[in-house]
Parts: C-alpha cells; sequence; structure tokens
C-alpha cells in the first residue's frame, strides 16, 4: 500500500466479502462503485484496493479470485478514464501512479 492512508473500508468489506465467495465480492464491489462513484477520493481508493486484492492472490495462487479482481479493477478503472475530468482525473491520476 505504500504508505498510502486508507480513506473508506473497502479493503476490509472485500475481505469479509471473500469468506462467502465471488458472489460477495462481486455485490460488494456493485453497492461500492454505485454509491461512490461520484466521490473522486472514494472511487480513487475503490480502484486501488481492487489492484491490490488482485495482486494479493495473484501473488498466493488464488487465480479464481485474482482474475475476478482483475474484471472488477479494469470496469471501475476505464470508468474513471472515462467519466472523470478536469482536477478530478488528474487526482486520479496522480493517486494512482
Amino acid at each position: 500500500m505504500d504508505g498510502y492512508e486508507l480513506k473508506t473500508t473497502f479493503y476490509d468489506d472485500f475481505t469479509i466479502a471473500e469468506a462467502f465467495g465471488t458472489k460477495a465480492i462481486e455485490d460488494t464491489y456493485r453497492r461500492a462503485f454505485e454509491e461512490w462513484k461520484t466521490n473522486v477520493v472514494y472511487i480513487t481508493e475503490l480502484v486501488m484496493v481492487l489492484n491490490w486484492k488482485l495482486w494479493h492472490h495473484w501473488n498466493a495462487g488464488r487465480t479464481e479470485m485474482a482474475e475476478l479482481y482483475d474484471r472488477l479493477w479494469k470496469e471501475a478503472d476505464r470508468w474513471c478514464c472515462d467519466n472523470l475530468k478536469g482536477e478530478d482525473l488528474s487526482y486520479f491520476y496522480s493517486t494512482t501512479d
């Protein structure tokens, strides 16, 4: 996490969802995305958490979970790149860089 200070509970929310399987992870993602896509700080952190979870599961050899997080990360990242503008897009790029 490279010194980034979490501002949300997304990381913990996904960790809890993992105990209930892939459908719970997808549900957690959909709810978080819909609720927070208009908040640049939170949507940026959601993208970062999805990426961290992707690599955590990939490195642990849990390819199914890693592939799910990869798909969700790509979806959220693409949405941010396509929809954020101006200072919000600059914040997104500088924070996720």
